[in-house]
């Protein structure tokens, strides 16, 4: 499905949508402000969020996101606080809702999960899932997969890469 076009990509929204989001996914907005409509259609202002994130797959440049009434009541709560000003530097999770209603219709729709994403842990060389992570290595050749689901600080990326080597 990752590799697939979805029809709303012909669009070219300056904006993040459900056509951008094939799976949940953790991003750090960096801060909202109240922003003018950058799609021309409408003189609205819109809560806009903006990533720290530069990309949202390899490649692919990550646009800002409209927080709309229900993600804006969803940060309120996510932060502690009504105020823009305060939703800065704040991990989400962002997935697709396919049945948002937009007047009579039933529509996909961005939302952002009401609980903080799960910090993921940092694989140590005496964490259990080491010798996982080393085997993994071998068989793959890199630690992407083992990246998706735990810190690898650089540091032990090499040792595992050092010891896969010893073993050659």
């Amino acid at each position: 499905m990752n590799d697939k076009t979805h029809y709303r990509k012909a669009f070219n929204s300056p904006y993040l949508s459900s056509a951008d989001i094939v799976e949940p996914t953790v991003l750090t907005i960096k801060h909202v402000r109240l922003e003018r409509d950058q799609t021309k259609k409408t003189k609205d202002d819109f809560n806009t969020a903006h990533f720290v994130e530069q990309e949202i797959r390899k490649g692919e440049k990550l646009k800002p996101m409209i927080l709309n009434a229900h993600n804006s009541k969803v940060m309120k709560e996510l932060c502690n606080s009504p105020y823009l000003d305060d939703w800065n530097n704040v991990p989400v999770t962002i997935y697709v809702d396919h049945n948002v209603r937009f007047g009579r219709d039933t529509v996909e729709g961005l939302r952002i999960n009401t609980e903080p994403p799960r910090q993921k842990d940092t694989l140590t060389k005496d964490h259990p899932k080491y010798e996982q992570a080393v085997a993994a290595f071998k068989r793959d050749g890199n630690l992407d997969a083992v990246k998706s689901r735990i810190n690898v600080s650089p540091e032990v990326e090499a040792m595992i890469k050092a010891e896969c080597h010893d073993m050659a």
